[in-house]
């Protein structure tokens, strides 16, 4: 019983730690109207540690397909030929291990109607869990003076690891998009 009650408040711990943390930052002065052609800025996608059991050309090509995919949808279009683009763009997937201490509680006693004390004695527990948040950020650099002027990233909690190849491209897919959401920013 007491293991169903540690499970079961460390899925509900996730369940609500799952939603993504994005954010965004960007520079006020700059027009965003004007940018409407982009290209990456290489090495196109960093990792964050180089460790090669996340790095690998298939992630790298999801990145890039969902970053192209959605500044697409906002208006910006790949520089065609040789000619200077408006924007560079370079993308980050940062992989990091985290720990939270969660505190169970159980037994413990109530009061009767006419007073007194009733039940046990009240125990705590505390563990440690482990478990890996994958971020994924992109930055925006303007290619006249090669400053930043956008940037927005997305946490993700890796509750599946190694997850599926459809389940990397589907979180892939909606962590960009939440991290594009905001842009341009308004």
């Amino acid at each position: 019983m007491l293991r169903r009650l540690v499970v079961l408040s460390f899925a509900l711990l996730l369940a609500a730690c799952s939603s993504n943390n994005v954010q965004q930052d960007f520079d006020a002065s700059r027009d965003f109207a004007g940018y409407r052609s982009w290209t990456w800025q290489e090495p196109g996608l960093q990792y964050r540690p180089d460790d090669p059991r996340i790095k690998s050309d298939l992630t790298e090509q999801r990145i890039r397909q969902a970053v192209a995919g959605q500044l697409d949808q906002r208006g910006l279009r790949p520089v065609q030929g040789n000619a200077q683009a408006d924007v560079n763009v370079r993308a980050y997937l940062i992989v990091e291990q985290r720990q939270q201490q969660i505190t169970t509680n159980y037994g413990g006693g109530w009061g009767g109607y006419w007073g007194g004390y009733w039940g046990g004695p009240m125990y705590n527990e505390t563990r440690s869990v482990d478990y890996k948040v994958a971020t994924i950020q992109v930055d925006m650099f303007d290619s006249r003076d090669g400053k930043l002027v956008w940037r927005g990233s997305a946490e993700q909690i890796m509750n599946n690891y190694p997850p599926s190849p459809q389940e990397r491209n589907a979180a892939i897919q909606k962590t960009v998009a939440q991290v594009l959401s905001q842009y341009p920013p308004h």
